[in-house]
């Protein structure tokens, strides 16, 4: 009998249902108060003027008017690179002991975002948020007595000009409370490992000694781990390692794209829980089993803003036009995509985190991501959001009857025209022809802008097929395997002139 577990999940279950009253639209006006008093004699809260603004008779609409947007260049350059360089008090109070690099890239071009004491107690705070919503999802006893392989990357920061440094998901693991340390895995010595093969290497020759019951991680670095765990001792499915593992906890994008390639690998379905930590913060968790969407963190440090997600209000670079249009959480809808910006405790204000979303529930305040506002696809009017490419995938995988994790995709000009051009991971080749029809007139019917600029500029698509562990190599080449690190869905010409250009060079077409 699992003592521990019906104790722990007694707990889980009775400080759930009280924390469950939440009023969105209410929270949302108090952190965004809380926000400006914290930071009003800040070098940012004196040039825009808080202490105004927080006299306004509408502190929201007077927040939007006078605080312009910022993406990270922007925010960098005006105001960061003096809280990279040391100074105090200039978005936020004090000076933070991180810094968080974005989508693992490293040296002088790495995007530096600061992680400060009120940010790593808001994800912490977020996660225990999550941990109490499993009362939802009616787990066993036992569950609460398994350990937690936390997939992400290195928690061996890099030590710089006074301060720690690392991918999020590493600060946040070397941050974990003492309590929690006992189930944790891979455990602090080989999450200190940087080499991701040689970490995932260590993780599948020690994997018959844990007892795991959750995994938590990017889908695409978790399910090359999870194979490379399968292949290491030689058997059909990980719960033949791990037969006690019933719950995955995804983050980082969309999980339906993977769906099918990681189900592959399970001996039995398991609680999917789909989580939004982002290096600027936990943005949003699932909390309930009857939806795949999750409850935006509305009372946590964040406060939400809202651009519907126009081709007029996006900038070629994905930045926002100036007077593009920002709604608050009462002002959305459900069924529109949106552009996120959030302002935070560690000092981003009206920040434009790069990720889309839309409402599926907004009295919830639920939501699901739906692209990147790079990744938009608006070459000779096709309008194509990631959702929509997400879409056509998965009806490829249907319709042919294989995996496909991970794509990405240009619209590259032809001497005949623009054509959109994809190559598609995949667990193996079909006939590149029929399966360009078949995208093609699916994109049609999901997507009427796409159906116009198919009468125009846009002469069709083409197809490759490679293996997926050539996007891995990309990623590795480029950037950083493992951690935070996400395939790019859609690239500029130049970019894909590389991505060609390295598929030829090491033999990969």
């Amino acid at each position: 009998m699992a003592i521990l577990g019906n104790i722990i999940k007694g707990v889980i279950d009775v400080t759930g249902k009280l924390t469950e009253d939440h009023k969105p639209v209410d929270e949302q006006k108090a952190v965004l108060t809380n926000l400006l008093k914290t930071a009003e004699n800040t070098l940012f809260g004196q040039h825009y003027e808080f202490g105004k603004i927080l006299a306004a008779p509408d502190i929201q609409a007077a927040y939007a008017q006078k605080v312009p947007y910022h993406d990270y260049n922007k925010m960098a350059q005006e105001w960061w690179q003096d809280v990279v360089d040391g100074k105090e008090d200039v978005t936020w109070h004090g000076n933070p002991d991180y810094f968080a690099l974005s989508s693992g890239t490293t040296g002088k071009k790495s995007k530096r975002i600061p992680v400060t004491d009120a940010m790593i107690k808001s994800i912490r705070k977020a996660g225990i948020e999550q941990v109490l919503a499993l009362h939802n999802f009616d787990l066993p006893p036992d569950f609460f007595e398994k350990e937690i392989m936390m997939l992400g990357s290195s928690t061996d920061l890099n030590q710089r000009d006074g301060h720690l440094e690392g991918e999020i998901s590493g600060i946040s693991a070397s941050n974990i409370p003492f309590w929690f340390k006992g189930y944790y895995k891979p455990g602090e010595d080989i999450a200190k490992i940087d080499d991701w093969d040689t970490r995932v290497e260590t993780i599948a020759r020690e994997a018959k000694n844990w007892d795991i019951g959750a995994l938590s991680g990017i889908p695409s670095w978790m399910e090359l781990m999870l194979e490379k765990v399968i292949e290491y001792h030689n058997v059909e499915h990980i719960h033949e390692i791990w037969p006690n593992l019933q719950v995955y906890t995804s983050g980082g994008v969309a999980f339906d794209p993977y769906q099918k390639s990681f189900n592959a690998l399970l001996g039995k379905p398991i609680q999917i829980i789909d989580t939004y930590l982002a290096s600027e913060g936990f943005i949003a968790f699932q909390n309930r089993p009857e939806t795949t969407a999750m409850k935006l963190v509305t009372d946590n440090g964040i406060y939400f803003e809202f651009v519907p997600f126009k081709p007029e209000y996006i900038n070629p670079d994905g930045s926002l036009v100036a007077d593009a249009p920002s709604l608050t959480l009462d002002e959305v809808t459900t069924e529109e995509d949106y552009v996120l910006l959030i302002s935070t405790v560690a000092g981003a204000w009206r920040y434009i985190i790069g990720d889309t979303i839309a409402f599926t529930d907004v009295a919830r305040a639920e939501i699901k991501i739906t692209g990147r506002t790079k990744f938009f696809l608006n070459t000779v009017g096709s309008q194509l959001s990631v959702n929509k490419m997400n879409d056509a995938v998965q009806y490829l995988e249907e319709q042919l009857n294989l995996h496909i994790p991970e794509y990405t995709l240009c619209a590259k000009r032809y001497d005949d025209g623009f054509y959109h051009t994809w190559y598609l991971g995949a667990s193996e080749n079909k006939d590149v022809e029929n399966t360009a029809a078949l995208l093609d007139n699916f994109l049609k019917e999901a997507n009427k802008n796409y159906k116009v600029a198919r009468t125009k500029a846009l002469e069709g698509v083409k197809v490759h097929f490679v293996k997926q562990e050539v996007f891995t190599e990309w990623s590795g080449a480029n950037k950083k395997k493992g951690g935070q690190v996400k395939m790019e869905r859609v690239m500029g010409e130049e970019k894909f002139a590389e991505w060609e250009e390295f598929l030829q060079r090491n033999n990969y077409q």
